[in-house]
This record gives C-alpha cells, sequence and structure tokens, in this order.
C-alpha cells in the first residue's frame, strides 16, 4: 500500500509517499480502507516539533523518538471504510463507513490502518464526506474534552477563544456556543468574517494596532496558540475564579494547573484530548444535527503532503487541512 513515511525529523520536505506492508488487523481490530486523514498541528510536531510548547520540546522527543522517529507513518485522524474485521469484532462490519483518530498508534497517512474496534472509531456522520468527516476529529474532540468535559461550560457564560480560526479554535467557537455560552474570537482581520460564521457573537483583530481585550471580562478563556500560552497575558481579562483553557499550554502551564488557584480564585486548566469513542459519537450526533460544522481549509492529495505541512506551518488557515487518499 501508499503511505507517507520520514526517517528524521526536520521540515515537510523529509516527508516522501512509499510502499508499505498493508496491516493485517488482530483478532478485535478493523482494517480501515482511509479515504481522507488531515495534516494536523500535531502531526506537523511529530515531524518537526514545530508547534511543540515552550519547555515540551525534550519530551517530546523522547515521546516519539530521541534521535529518530520510532514510528515511520504518522497521521492520526481518518475516515473512510471497514474493510476487515477480526475474528471478535462485534461493533462493526465490512462495508461501513466510519471515522476517529488514533494518537498513539498514528499511521493514517496511508492507504489503509488497523485499529481496536473499542477504540475513538465510529460511525462516520451520516451527511458528512469523507474529507469532511477527517476535518472534525483532532480539533473537536480537543474543543469537546476541555469545554464540555472538563469545565462543563453553561449558558450565561462569556468565552474568549483566541486563535479562534484555527483546527481547534474553530471547533471551540461552535462548541461553546451550542453549550449556551456568549463567545469572543479573537483571530486575524482576514479570519474575522469566517469566525463570525461560525457563531461567535464577538470578533476582535489581534492584527489591529493597539490591539487589547478592553476591560472585558471571561468566565473561560481558551487559548490554541502556542507562540503564546500564558496565563499571566490573559489573567487580567478573567473573571474571579475564572478558568484559563491551555490548549496550546507549555510546561509551565502543566505545572500551573496542578495548583488550586493562581490568584482571584483563578486557575489555569490542562488536559489531553480525550480519544474516547463515546466523545466521538457525541460529535457525530452534533454533526448529523447541523448542530456542528466540519471545517475544511483546502483539501490536498496524498502525494502533495509536503505542500500540505507548509500550508499548516504558515498557521494562517481557516480550519482542517484535509488529505485526500481516495
Amino acid at each position: 500500500m501508499k503511505a507517507v513515511v520520514y526517517e528524521k525529523y526536520g521540515p515537510p520536505e523529509v516527508l516522501r509517499v512509499a510502499e508499505v506492508e498493508k496491516p493485517v488487523p488482530k483478532d478485535d481490530e478493523v482494517l480501515i480502507r482511509i479515504r481522507a486523514t488531515a495534516a494536523t498541528v500535531g502531526d506537523c510536531n511529530v515531524r518537526g516539533f514545530t508547534f511543540v510548547p515552550p519547555g515540551f520540546k525534550f519530551i517530546a522527543r523522547l515521546m516519539f523518538g530521541l534521535n529518530k522517529p520510532k514510528k515511520p507513518v504518522i497521521g492520526v485522524v481518518f475516515a473512510g471504510e471497514v474493510e476487515e474485521t477480526g475474528r471478535a469484532v462485534t461493533l462493526f462490519k465490512k462495508g461501513d463507513a466510519v471515522y476517529g483518530i488514533d494518537g498513539l498508534k498514528m499511521g493514517a497517512y496511508a492507504q489503509y490502518k488497523c485499529l481496536s474496534e473499542k477504540g475513538a472509531v465510529a460511525a462516520k456522520p451520516k451527511n458528512a464526506t469523507f474529507e469532511e468527516a477527517a476535518a472534525i476529529p483532532f480539533g473537536a474532540l480537543t474543543a469537546w474534552s476541555f469545554l464540555k468535559e472538563k469545565v462543563g461550560v453553561h449558558a450565561g457564560q462569556k468565552v474568549l477563544v483566541n486563535g479562534a480560526s484555527g483546527g481547534v479554535g474553530n471547533y471551540a467557537v461552535q462548541i461553546a456556543k451550542y453549550l449556551g455560552a456568549e463567545v469572543t474570537g479573537v483571530c486575524s482581520t482576514g479570519s474575522m468574517d469566517f469566525v463570525r460564521s461560525l457563531g461567535a457573537d464577538h470578533v476582535l483583530d489581534h492584527t489591529a494596532p493597539g490591539f487589547t481585550l478592553g476591560n472585558e471580562e471571561f468566565d473561560i478563556v481558551l487559548n490554541t496558540v502556542a507562540a503564546e500560552p500564558s496565563f499571566a497575558r490573559y489573567a487580567g481579562s478573567l473573571k474571579p475564579n475564572g478558568l484559563y483553557l491551555a490548549v496550546a499550554g507549555g510546561l509551565k502551564e502543566m505545572l500551573q494547573s496542578l495548583l488550586p488557584s493562581m490568584g482571584g480564585g483563578r486557575k489555569v486548566i490542562a488536559v489531553f484530548s480525550s480519544e474516547k469513542k463515546e466523545s466521538l459519537e457525541a460529535l457525530t450526533r452534533l454533526v448529523d444535527e447541523g448542530k456542528l460544522r466540519p471545517t475544511i481549509d483546502r483539501v490536498f492529495p496524498l502525494d502533495e503532503i509536503v505542500a500540505a505541512h507548509r500550508h499548516v506551518e504558515t498557521a494562517h488557515k481557516k480550519g482542517c487541512v484535509v488529505i485526500s487518499v481516495q
């Protein structure tokens, strides 16, 4: 089968398409014929540590391989069809359209991938294409993990999303609105209309001269921008007992999250994204009900993976960069 492989860390050019052995499912696994995947900031981090938050680069090298990559095929999200099932599989059958995420084993930049039926794989939303489905898991699950599962955003709260047009931020805007919050999105000039289209009540242009957040105070600040993962930067914009959600938090934010508060009852929250089947199924329902919209910036074919990663690294995309594996 065809897959994108790499033997060393570096810029997008270290990626190349090659022939590798097609995987065989174990008894509890499904073999998925991948139709679409995505180029995420997580993939860029595994390849070249482009967006790794401060203090995490060495830890990331230990996780993925100190001197060279442990796994030759990256990619964590997928959408496709079940081609074969292991003898013990009961949840899926051949031909089922599915989508999901596998952050630990990766391997989604390929024509085929095996995954446990109990993993983060679910029926594809009925009204989404394979490309649209591939645009959901990475960003939407991250936003859902923070906003719904960790802090329980509810009606009457004010939520600020920094990086509101990005792969995580665009879903954070939509999910916060779905949960009933008043949402303010921060993005660049060219993305303001896009963020408004997601349902943001207010949109701020961080590139405007003299940009500030003003005197507004928020119950929750969710920051997705790795270049500025600082609680101190946003503490003045939080209400007493407000929460700073460090989606792009570094080592400092991880340590701060262990403290009961950071002054005035304000607290830093840092969690890893959920990869639970139940969370993915909840997002599927929202998409099928028209309450969550998959967002695609651009679609690249598999053999243009280098160009796709270059585009992600511009940090100016609106939504997700999808890779077609048709």
